[in-house]
């Protein structure tokens, strides 16, 4: 059965929108800037949680001793 050219420009037509309006979705979300400011925004909320902060102050100050003993020695 055959169709209408009509038809057929028109569901050419949308699918040409769907697929622009897709490419616009996928160039935001893909966005370098915008994947580093959201790295970098989620690396410094992990840092400021307690059980991760105090820990790492602990290990950066054993690691700060240990090098000034072996530097006075």
């Amino acid at each position: 059965m055959a169709r209408d050219p009509d038809t057929i420009e028109r569901e050419i037509e949308k699918a040409r929108n769907a697929l622009a309006s897709t490419l616009d979705e996928l160039g935001v979300k893909a966005n370098p800037k915008r994947l580093a400011d959201s790295a970098k925004s989620s690396v410094l909320s992990t840092l400021e949680e307690p059980k991760v902060k105090y820990p790492l102050i602990g290990v950066g100050a054993l690691i700060g001793l240990l090098l000034l003993r072996k530097l006075f020695r």
